[in-house]
């Protein structure tokens, strides 16, 4: 019995001795591969920051943009307004 546990034990030590060398590069390479894909994740995440920050200033600028118009029509309403009550007033003038 006593030599089926010294076998055994011979065994289980060329088996460790035989699957570290490709258990620890392969532990290395996932935990490489997890390291990796965080880097992504945080690239990805600021690139999303990033696009929904120029969405945000081209809105701001499109609402920037509508309010002029808004503003310069309202003016050249005015301004037509102006120039029209001027031509009553010289025909008017005109008619005399």
């Amino acid at each position: 019995m006593l030599g089926l546990q010294a076998e055994l034990m011979i065994i289980s030590d060329q088996l460790v001795t035989a699957i570290a060398p490709t258990a620890l590069p392969t532990f290395a390479v996932l935990i490489g591969i997890l390291i990796n894909n965080q880097r992504l994740n945080d690239f990805k995440q600021r690139f999303d920051d990033f696009g929904r920050n120029i969405e945000t200033r081209f809105n701001e600028v499109n609402r920037h943009i509508e309010d002029s118009r808004d503003i310069l029509r309202a003016e050249m309403y005015r301004v037509e307004v102006v120039l029209d009550a001027r031509m009553k007033h010289l025909e008017e003038h005109l008619e005399r």
